[in-house]
This record gives C-alpha cells, structure tokens and sequence, in this order.
C-alpha cells in the first residue's frame, strides 16, 4: 500500500535533473536566492564542489552577500578547497563585470545574501542584481523545515524577483515533508536538489520523484 501510494504521490512531484550546460559558448550561469538562513552559501558549495571535484568542469563562483563576512569567508574556504575563483561584488554593475571575466569557465555560480520576504527594498536589490546578471537558472532554496505558510510567502515575494528551479534544505531535519508536496504543487516548479546535512560535497541529492515520495509517507525518513 505505501508502494502504491508512493506511486501516486511521485506523480504530483515535477523534478528537473541536475544542474546541466546548456550553452555552446560562454559559462552556464546559476543563481541561488532565498530567504535568510536555509543554507544557500553551503548548498552553493555542494554543487560548486561536485561539478569541479566530480564532473571535472571549470567553475568560478560570485557572492553579492556583502553583509555576512562569515558567509564570504565561508565560500572562500571552499573555492580555496575545490580550486575555483571567488569574485565578491557590490553592484549590479560589478556582477556584470564579474561574469565577463570568467567566459572560459564551464560555470558561473551566484551565491546571494538572503533576504526577508517582507523586505521589498532588499528584494528589488535582488532582483537588480538578477536582472544584470542574466542567468540560465535561479533556484530558490528553501528550508524543509519551515512552515507552510512561511514558504508560501517565499515564493509569492521571490516569485517577483524570478524563479526558474526548487532546492529543499535541511530535509534531514524535518519531521515531516508533507509541505514539499503542497509547495511543489503551488509553484509548479521542478525540483532541482534535495540537501540532507551539512557535509561537503556530500549532503546534497537530486530531487527524485519516488525517493521524496517515500520520504513524505514516511514523515521526513527515507
């Protein structure tokens, strides 16, 4: 019966695949954003970390968080670690520029500063620098757990600034996953990662469907 219901739920869940080049020339560019404290700077060294370690791709990683030193420090560390450029800016302009001088990476990652869903000056900030940058994707990453409503806020305020992909944090804290079910449905947003701990490169999963079914029937454990 959990089978059969498993089944049933995999079906209501979209997932994408993992994050992949989709550009014949120039760096495939990635944005996380989010609201504060899901874990973006930590999942963005997950995939920056599998992507050069792993896929042997070149990847140069971007941070706007200007306002948490520790959080820079944090991704410097890690760019130190895996061997990829760490560039820090400021302005919208400065992204641009940052981007332009890493053409001959394979990957261009943007770690961003969280933000409140209901500072709309920080988001527009957000969407500035979006909006320069031009990725191929923006994931936002949320936290498994947080409450519904919380998430339902994220993505509505988010949803201003450009949500192509979903990542789910934290998912080995939560004691239920009910809530990615009923948010996979409301924003109609593939599912893109799944973290399950603060190891890297290690505690990061692509979103699949039946293996977040299981985790949802069985409150959070796979």
């Amino acid at each position: 019966i959990r089978e059969k219901l498993a089944e049933q739920i995999e079906k209501l869940i979209p997932t994408s695949g993992p994050i992949q080049r989709t550009r014949t020339t120039g760096p495939h560019v990635v944005a996380l954003i989010g609201p504060t404290g899901v874990g973006k700077t930590t999942t963005i060294a997950k995939i920056a970390a599998n992507l050069k370690l792993r896929d042997k791709k070149r990847v140069g990683l971007i941070t706007i968080d200007t306002y948490r030193i520790a959080a820079i420090d944090q991704l410097r560390r890690y760019a130190e670690i895996i061997g990829s450029p760490l560039r820090v800016v400021a302005t919208p302009d400065d992204i641009a520029d940052a981007i332009a001088a890493m053409q001959d990476f394979d990957y261009i990652l943007i770690d961003t500063a969280g933000r409140s869903p209901n500072d709309a000056i920080k988001l527009g900030e957000l969407r500035s620098f979006i909006d320069r940058a031009k990725p191929d994707e923006v994931h936002l990453v949320l936290a498994s757990t947080c409450g519904e409503r919380s998430m339902e806020l994220a993505i509505e305020r988010f949803g201003d600034v450009r949500i192509d992909r979903v990542i789910f944090t934290k998912v080995d804290e939560a004691s239920e996953l009910g809530v990615v079910l009923n948010v996979a449905r409301k924003l109609n947003k593939s599912l893109s990662y799944i973290t399950t701990g603060q190891d890297v490169p290690d505690d990061i999963e692509l979103s699949q469907g039946r293996a977040l079914a299981r985790r949802i029937i069985g409150g959070g454990k796979s």
